[in-house]
């Protein structure tokens, strides 16, 4: 397979360095390139474009939230955001899961966990660990929180929700075109009219709409 291009967004080079020995091992992850904050990430998405972006959440300059609602803005999901942080807060979880990001995880991980969540967020748009997981849950459980972003009153044909039970599932649009005798280009356009239909912003937003709406 061709090799997975990736940025790393942080503002301590020591890190960044650490992340780069944890991907040599494995040959199909090839960092094309760092850098310090988001506004030096903005300016090299402009000559070069990364698959997947390790992104910090607290850098100098411009911070990973800006930066992650710019690229949405500019690129939609082409792009593919994990945020890697010191943050656990199920607020900053739930918001940026809601608002552009793949995945989220925590500093601390296993190199193992990062390297998997960079091939799932490629593969299938999004990563989901224990940690959004319990957050999300959390969230549900709390009493008098914001009104929820998404349309509740949304009618899904059988073939869009056969479609996102089987995103939910973390099938590929290959996966899911063998299954239901679809190519991958139709199920890429029925993942996209979901999307627009829930308000959601990526691959991620689709799960958690599912998870919220009791659909998994």
């Amino acid at each position: 397979m061709p090799k997975i291009k990736i940025a790393i967004a942080d503002d301590y080079s020591i890190f960044r360095d650490g992340l780069k020995v944890g991907f040599i091992r494995d040959k199909n992850l090839d960092v094309i390139f760092e850098v310090s904050n988001g506004e030096e990430l903005l300016s090299k998405l402009e000559e070069v474009k990364p698959e997947v972006i390790l992104m910090d959440l607290k850098m100098p300059v411009m911070d990973g939230i800006e930066a992650i609602q710019i690229i949405r803005k500019k690129y939609g999901d082409e792009i593919k955001i994990l945020v890697l942080t010191m943050y656990d807060d199920v607020k900053f979880i739930i918001h940026l899961m809601e608002n552009g990001a793949n995945g989220y995880l925590l500093k601390n991980a296993d190199p193992i966990e990062i390297r998997q969540a960079i091939y799932a967020a490629h593969e299938t748009g999004y990563y989901f660990n224990d940690i959004v997981t319990k957050a999300l849950l959390k969230k549900l459980t709390l009493k008098g929180n914001s009104k929820p972003s998404f349309n509740q009153n949304i009618e899904f044909s059988e073939r869009e929700l056969d479609v996102l039970k089987m995103i939910c599932d973390e099938k590929t649009n290959a996966e899911i075109g063998t299954e239901l005798f679809l190519s991958p280009r139709s199920v890429e356009g029925i993942r996209m009219r979901i999307i627009e239909k829930t308000g959601v912003r990526n691959t991620a937003g689709l799960v958690m709409f599912a998870v919220k709406n009791g659909m998994i």
